[in-house]
């Protein structure tokens, strides 16, 4: 069937305007607030910037012009801590994002100026800014590359333990400073760069298991890319059945709206959670007797076909109850419309006696399309689908002893699914679909729109 639009289901932390398209795709989309978080967290609080910072050594300095003119050097100049570190991200049109770390540089070595050799500490102000860009997307992983990485420093302090110091000592360390620290602290960045782009695509390359069903493999589909609002990644997932091939889906790229202030948008293809429905409703044929002690709506079904069996079928109107077994008939299929959510499902009605030679009469196979109506939510950083019955459709497949009219069965029959298989479908549903967890953001306060 061709579709004119791709529904798909949108869940976010906050309300987006009425007017924005609804995502065709499961993608996410990060703000630049919450962008500066991650990062801050896993470059800074994490320490992974002062871990490769640690042991920075810088070239000696030579200069004429220390105490009394005497020639200057400092030897063995090295980092000794980094003090209040700050980060911000700007995140720039079709280019990707910038980086700026703040912070202020502690070093020490040893200084000589003519016979005199003492202590030098240095505190520097510096201001690192650079374009970090993502390229070379392959299977799901994307590369980073650092560009345009500047330096600027600020206040410098310099500290002698005799307390002499003479202004041309300070213009020498300032003018080495410059020319030598940006080469030495934009390796470091880049470096850096590069390992969080590790650590954060793990949480978008994931494999996440669906109960004991099968798993679902979350990845990027395509690179991420950038407005002066968001950040946009774009997942995709490839649902597998334990022991089994990957259930196909429909895998085209989405595209996402305007974030405005959110935090997080995701979005889910109808393909997708096709692929995840046929791996969770996995139902076996139920069979049962229609008796009042198994289930009152079994037993008035059996009265309604006692009703319409010929006169002449001495088995429809024995005294042995009837069975009735229930089968799931195809795949499910989930319909998303504008504020709405469907589970189209079929299943076969199938009822019987055993003979006195212990032969089966079928005396009706039914065929029941059911319309779910779908109660979406989030819990547990999962999407719970949970169904009431909407619609049903019935039609004779065919009568051994010769029913025809079926018109009176379908308030029964749907009484008899609304009992006994709508509780097996939500409990097999109950589980959930698990969702990644995007860059570490959790999944709360979930608005979700269709």
């Amino acid at each position: 069937m061709t579709m004119l639009k791709t529904f798909g289901i949108i869940f976010f932390c906050g309300l987006l305007s009425p007017s924005q398209e609804v995502l065709s795709g499961l993608s996410c989309a990060v703000s630049p607030g919450a962008m500066q978080n991650v990062l801050s967290d896993a470059i800074l609080q994490n320490g992974l910037l002062q871990q490769h910072l640690q042991g920075l050594v810088l070239p000696n300095i030579m200069g004429e012009g220390g105490l009394l003119n005497s020639p200057t050097s400092i030897t063995g100049l090295h980092l000794v801590e980094v003090w209040l570190p700050r980060l911000s991200v700007v995140l720039l049109p079709g280019i990707g994002v910038q980086l700026t770390i703040i912070a202020k540089l502690e070093l020490s070595g040893n200084c000589l100026v003519g016979l005199l050799s003492e202590l030098i500490n240095i505190l520097v102000d510096v201001n690192i800014t650079a374009n970090i860009k993502c390229t070379n997307f392959e299977s799901g992983t994307v590369q980073v590359v650092t560009e345009d990485c500047l330096c600027i420093f600020g206040a410098i302090k310099i500290k002698l333990l005799s307390g002499l110091l003479s202004l041309s000592v300070n213009e020498i360390v300032l003018n080495k400073l410059t020319a030598t620290l940006p080469g030495l602290l934009c390796p470091v960045v880049d470096i850096v760069v590069n390992l969080v782009n590790i650590q954060l695509l793990a949480t978008l390359n994931a494999v996440i298991p669906v109960g004991t069903a099968g798993t679902i493999h979350y990845q990027l589909a395509s690179l991420p890319f950038t407005s002066g609002l968001f950040l946009g990644l774009d997942l995709d997932g490839a649902v597998k059945q334990v022991g089994g091939s990957v259930i196909p889906h429909d895998s085209s790229a989405s595209a996402l709206p305007v974030l405005l202030d959110k935090l997080l948008v995701l979005g889910l293809r109808q393909s997708f959670l096709n692929s995840v429905l046929l791996l969770l409703i996995q139902i076996p044929p139920q069979t049962f007797s229609c008796t009042p002690e198994a289930f009152s709506s079994a037993s008035r079904l059996q009265e309604a076909i006692m009703t319409i069996a010929p006169v002449g079928c001495s088995t429809c109107h024995g005294t042995s109850p009837l069975s009735i077994k229930l089968m799931l008939s195809g795949n499910p299929l989930i319909v998303l419309e504008e504020n709405k959510a469907t589970v189209e499902l079929s299943v076969m009605i199938q009822v019987f006696v055993k003979t006195s030679d212990g032969s089966i009469l079928n005396l009706l196979l039914l065929k029941a399309d059911l319309g779910l109506n779908a109660h979406i939510s989030i819990a547990g950083g999962r999407l719970v689908l949970r169904l009431s019955l909407g619609s049903i459709s019935l039609s004779l497949e065919s009568s051994e002893v010769g029913i025809s009219n079926i018109s009176d069965l379908k308030p029964h029959c749907s009484s008899l699914l609304a009992e006994k298989f709508l509780p097996l479908i939500n409990g097999a549903l109950g589980i959930g679909i698990p969702l990644p967890n995007v860059l570490g953001i959790p999944l709360i306060k979930v608005d979700i729109q269709i």
